[in-house]
This record gives structure tokens, C-alpha cells and sequence, in this order.
């Protein structure tokens, strides 16, 4: 366990994944978080003194300085969706991730990988994939080997996309939704750290890569077969893109109001904008056939995370099974 790797944001949804696998090859990895008392959950992915959380704020130079010395190789997995405040995109999704890049570059780091999404484009309407474009083109200047990773919507057991709505679908008959008819390619969890790990041991090649997992369909789509795996019917009503707007300009603004101690946790502005456009990998990109990763079906692993959602969640096998046995 000579080697060492830094991931910042390592505690998140994917970052603690890459956690896991990059312990499972044997590295030491040090899981650089804002609060390491709430990331001790990342510390069982290896053996004793393997896997330790530290602190570390990526706007502050010395902190990241600090995190990085020694490491062999980077992940940037920090992201946000918080337009205003100190931790806001240009902060994090371009700042951020230019110090993170240009301390890798100083300090002999040999490998970065840096986790974007599709759609980043430093000429974008969104101010979201905006930054994360902007962030990409400042991440090539100081480390031109970087692999950067554009994943498409992301599942897995603790997502907040399909757990979200399976969520909203226990409320009533109505799932409203905006951007019903823009398409997506849900992608793996799991998948996208095993790119990530390829990236960070030298194992894939540098440049961008899209990753989109098996299948792509409208948000409509998704939504129905999400509610075919939780067993429930409902009206997923497409709210019109104005609405939609009207409804985040308005919860946008009682965020400000607040000083942000009312978060809109509803739909931003931004987000209205980012749904207008598609989100599947494009043509001609690299993306897992290029890694030698055959990407997970949505199929095979909604029902594992989402039974709970059922009306009778963990008992609707047996509840269905005991109703067979009376028509004997």
C-alpha cells in the first residue's frame, strides 16, 4: 500500500465509490471533505489506517496544498448545485477544480481525473454546465493528461433522481415533471468509478470520455418504469417550460431573500434551462467501449434500492405470494 491517492469529495454518492475500488487495488486513499466527522462512513472500505477522511476546502489553496502532498494520483469529484453563496459554481466547478489541477501540475501528481458531466460547455445557456465547461478548459491548461468524465444522469442506491421521485410518487396521484420529453442515459454508480479508477492508476488513456449507460429515454420514460419497479400508477403531468420557470424564479428569489437559509430544494432556474436539452453521450465521443467497461442496465439494479417505495415495500413478495397460494 505504497501508493497514494487523494479524492476530493470523496464521501459524496460517487466519490465513495472510487473510495472503495481504488482500496480494493490496494492504495491508500485520502478522502479530502469539508466535514471528515460526517465522512468516518468511508473508513471500512479498507483495513485499518487505509482509507482516512481529511479536512480540506477547495477554495482554500493551502488546504488543498496540504491534502495532495504525497498523493500519486487526484479525483476531483466535488460538484454543487448552489448558484449563490461561497461554495456557488464558478467557486467550485471552475475555481475549484483549476487550483486542484495546477497544485497536481506543481506537485509531480502523475495522474488526474476530474468528474464533469455531459452537456459542460463553457458556452452553455446554464450557468451549471457553464462553470463545469469553463472548469474543464482550466483543468487541459495546467494538466493536459487529465481524464475528465462527462457521465450522464447518475443511479445507484443512494441517488437523488430516482429516489427523489419514487419519493414524490407516495404523495398523491400527480408526478409533475418539466422537460418530460428531453432524454437522458442513466448511467451506474459503480460504472463511473470504475472509469474514475482506470483514470486515476494510468490504466486509461488521457482526454474526455462520455458515459452513458445501455439505454437512453425520455424523462417520461424514466419516470414509467421507475413506477412500474415501485408498483404504483401514476399521472406524470409535463409541466410547460414557462411554468416551470415562474415556479423556480419564484423559489430562486425566496432563497435569496433568505440568505440562502431557505435552500430551494424544488427546481432552480438553471435547472429549467439545463432540461431543455438532451443529455445522452454524443456522436464520436469516448465513452466505456473506449474504457473496456460494459455499463449496468437500469433493470438490473433499480428493484434493489427501490422496493422500499412499494406500498407494502419489503413485504409486497410475500404479500403477493400469500395471495397465489388462496386461488390454489
Amino acid at each position: 500500500m505504497g501508493r497514494l491517492v487523494t479524492i476530493y469529495g470523496g464521501s459524496g454518492f460517487v466519490g465513495r465509490y472510487i473510495a472503495r475500488r481504488m482500496a480494493q487495488e490496494g492504495w491508500r486513499v485520502r478522502v479530502a471533505v469539508r466535514r471528515p466527522n460526517e465522512a468516518m462512513h468511508v473508513r471500512p472500505y479498507g483495513v485499518v489506517g487505509q482509507v482516512e477522511p481529511v479536512l480540506c476546502n477547495i477554495r482554500d489553496e493551502a488546504s488543498v496544498r496540504a491534502t495532495m502532498a504525497g498523493a500519486d494520483a487526484v479525483v476531483n469529484c466535488v460538484g454543487t448545485f448552489d448558484r449563490r453563496g461561497r461554495n456557488n459554481f464558478d467557486a467550485v466547478q471552475t475555481e475549484g477544480a483549476a487550483r486542484i489541477a495546477r497544485i497536481a501540475a506543481q506537485t509531480g501528481v502523475a495522474h488526474l481525473v476530474h468528474l464533469s458531466s455531459i452537456g459542460a460547455d463553457p458556452a452553455s445557456d446554464s450557468d451549471y454546465s457553464r462553470s463545469k465547461g469553463k472548469g474543464e478548459a482550466e483543468i487541459l491548461a495546467a494538466f493536459p493528461n487529465a481524464v475528465i468524465l462527462r457521465p450522464s444522469v447518475i443511479f445507484g442506491t443512494e441517488d437523488h433522481f430516482f429516489n427523489r421521485f419514487a419519493g414524490m410518487a407516495q404523495f398523491g396521484p400527480i408526478l409533475p415533471v418539466v422537460g418530460a420529453d428531453t432524454r437522458f442515459q442513466p448511467v451506474h454508480v459503480d460504472d463511473v468509478a470504475q472509469a474514475a479508477v482506470l483514470g486515476a492508476t494510468g490504466r486509461a488513456a488521457p482526454g474526455i470520455y462520455e458515459l452513458g449507460g445501455p439505454e437512453a429515454d425520455t424523462f417520461r420514460g424514466l419516470i414509467g418504469r421507475m413506477l412500474e419497479v415501485i408498483h404504483r400508477r401514476r399521472l406524470v403531468l409535463n409541466l410547460p417550460f414557462f411554468v416551470a420557470n415562474i415556479i423556480g424564479g419564484a423559489f430562486d428569489f425566496l432563497s435569496f431573500l433568505t440568505g440562502g437559509l431557505i435552500r430551494n430544494g424544488v427546481i432552480t432556474r438553471d435547472q429549467v434551462t439545463s432540461l431543455r436539452h438532451d443529455n445522452v453521450v454524443s456522436d464520436g465521443a469516448m465513452g466505456f467501449a473506449e474504457l473496456g467497461i460494459t455499463p449496468m442496465a437500469m433493470d438490473a439494479v433499480l428493484p434493489e434500492y427501490l422496493w422500499r417505495f412499494r406500498p407494502s415495500g419489503q413485504y409486497k413478495a410475500i404479500k403477493d405470494s400469500a395471495r397465489n397460494l388462496r386461488k390454489v
